[in-house]
């Protein structure tokens, strides 16, 4: 019987199943799609604790799933395609039946993409989703961020503290984001707005990104020169298999209270609960809560 069944692989995950092998558990931690979840596309992490160099996102994934292994923990290479939390012990189907005593769920979010020519191609060498991951390294850079929600605009507002220039693109006339971000970003002397405006292409030298091809809603084609885009459009959590099981917002991410979600037992970490701050740092440190609290669970119901 296994006490602690991880579901997912990225910061969070890793370190729930760590934790929770080190209390004397018997751990399993299914990878998911991904194995090492959305850091092993960072090209550079600069502000993970630990790590006095830059390291690359996908070489700190697998030193944590080195330290799993080394700790005792089960790695499986399988993806769960549906649960019953009814049951007792917890099931989970992938290419087999797991049945757990607790499970961990770290299954993360991933961002929402334009889906444009060069966007999957210049991910990294400048196509970002994340500001506050990337902005560091756009430094007196003119930067675009393409979206109109708040998500875009807290992006726009913190990329100034780098970038020379932000220019955010947005598809419609008027922003959907808080008046009260709306307002900040229109006093920020660093920030212009191209309204009415689709990003039809990132290009690049190959290397990095050099411009973006833009439409107007009057079918006017245009160029922007740039260094960086961050796409900021929102992001979807990995939790539909957990509809019916679990209580969801209205955005489908899980409700969790100190990562206890609503079946007792089941316990939620990192980006798949917690979308705010989206940093490996944040996600680890509830990959830990989320195990001491497995370990708990267990020791009371024994």
């Amino acid at each position: 019987m296994i006490d602690i069944l991880v579901l997912g692989s990225g910061p969070a995950g890793y370190t729930a199943a760590i934790y929770g092998s080190r209390a004397g558990r018997n751990v399993h931690l299914i990878t998911g799609p991904q194995r090492g979840g959305q850091l092993t596309i960072t090209s550079t992490v600069e502000n993970y604790p630990g790590f006095a160099d830059p390291i690359g996102g996908l070489e700190l994934m697998e030193q944590m799933h080195q330290q799993a292994i080394n700790n005792g923990v089960t790695i499986v290479e399988d993806v769960v395609e549906k649960v019953n939390f009814s049951n007792k012990p917890f099931q989970c189907f992938g290419s087999k039946l797991y049945e757990a005593r607790t499970i961990v769920i770290a299954t993360g979010a991933s961002a929402k993409w334009l889906g444009i020519p060069g966007e999957e191609e210049y991910r990294g060498r400048g196509v970002s989703a994340c500001a506050t991951c990337d902005g560091f390294f756009f430094r007196n850079r003119h930067v675009a961020v393409i979206g109109g929600g708040n998500t875009a605009v807290e992006e726009a507002l913190y990329l100034t503290n780098f970038a020379a220039k932000v220019t955010l693109i947005h598809r419609r006339d008027t922003l959907r984001a808080e008046n009260i971000l709306q307002r900040r970003l229109k006093e920020n002397s660093k920030v212009s707005v191209i309204w009415n405006t689709k990003t039809l292409e990132v290009c690049g030298d190959e290397q990095k990104v050099t411009h973006l091809k833009l439409i107007n809603s009057e079918n006017v084609p245009s160029e922007l020169a740039v260094d960086g885009v961050f796409v900021a459009i929102g992001h979807q959590p990995a939790t539909s298999i957990f509809k019916n099981e679990l209580e969801l917002d209205e955005n489908g991410y899980i409700k969790a209270q100190d990562t206890k979600t609503s079946v007792p037992g089941i316990f939620a970490a990192g980006d798949a609960c917690a979308p705010r701050y989206k940093q490996a740092v944040v996600a680890a440190a509830a990959g830990c809560v989320a195990a001491l609290e497995a370990d708990e669970f267990l020791a009371v119901h024994e």
